[in-house]
């Protein structure tokens, strides 16, 4: 019998991470998604992916907190087996986040060090603590930003992270090779979430017009992409970053 394919998709209760949770159980992957502070949201992406005939379950994570991780690793074993029979991941993607806009000139260093916790050295130490969990063969994708190629004022720090985990993405890539493990990278561009308090139609139509096909994305838009790097459709994608963004700003 076939083992099942099931991934860790954080940060998956909205936005982009909901609509992989949904195109990836689409797919026949099963999910395990994670939430910090909306548990009832997860629940309903849950709900969906089993109204759909999927399987899914999901689990609290704090990206910014690492001490919690071999606590969470010890969750994703006991949800692995009780719910698919499995010891093993297929995937992992690295989405969790939230955004800060404020010039260099005010960010406090607190400010500072909760973005590099949940977009840098979350990922990091976390893909560390599932790497024993991921099978040979397994894909990692990355989430990073189109702000890391178009400068953006009051991103700053946000965007510095992002270029750190892009860079982290061709690192893991090769280090995770000998297993056939790849690592890629998706770089969103404007796209229609809450993340930063989302977009305000002012905000949104100057985006629409900087970008070549003339709107800003859909989190669906992104969730595909994200879902074909764990398919063996993109089984020799490896150590690449994606921008996912329309043509935004070329």
């Amino acid at each position: 019998m076939t083992s099942p394919s099931i991934i860790v998709i954080t940060g998956g209760s909205r936005g982009i991470g909901a609509a992989t949770a949904l195109e990836a159980a689409r797919r026949g992957l099963g999910v395990i998604l994670t939430y910090h502070r909306h548990p009832d949201a997860a629940r309903a992406v849950i709900r969906q992916i089993e109204g759909r005939g999927g399987r899914a379950a999901a689990l609290s994570l704090d990206v910014g907190d690492s001490a919690s991780f071999p606590t969470f690793r010890a969750a994703v074993d006991e949800v692995l087996a009780s719910r698919w029979q499995a010891t093993q991941l297929a995937g992992l993607v690295n989405n969790a986040g939230h955004g800060l806009f404020n010039p260099i000139a005010t960010v406090t260093e607190a400010q500072f060090d909760g973005l590099m916790n949940v977009h840098l050295k979350g990922p990091f130490f976390l893909t560390q603590a599932l790497l024993p969990l991921l099978r040979d063969g397994a894909s990692i994708v990355n989430l990073t930003s189109a702000t890391t190629r178009v400068a953006t004022a009051g991103v700053a720090p946000y965007a510095a992270f992002k270029g750190g985990l892009e860079v982290l993405t061709r690192y893991m890539a090769k280090e995770f090779g000998e297993r056939r493990i790849r690592v890629n990278a998706v770089s969103p561009g404007a796209i229609r979430t809450e993340l930063g308090g989302g977009l305000n139609d002012e905000f949104e139509a100057l985006l629409a017009a900087q970008t070549a096909l003339g709107r800003v994305g859909e989190p669906e838009d992104v969730a595909r992409v994200i879902a074909s790097l764990l398919t063996e459709d993109s089984g020799w994608i490896n150590a690449q970053s994606i921008e996912v963004a329309g043509g935004y700003v070329i």
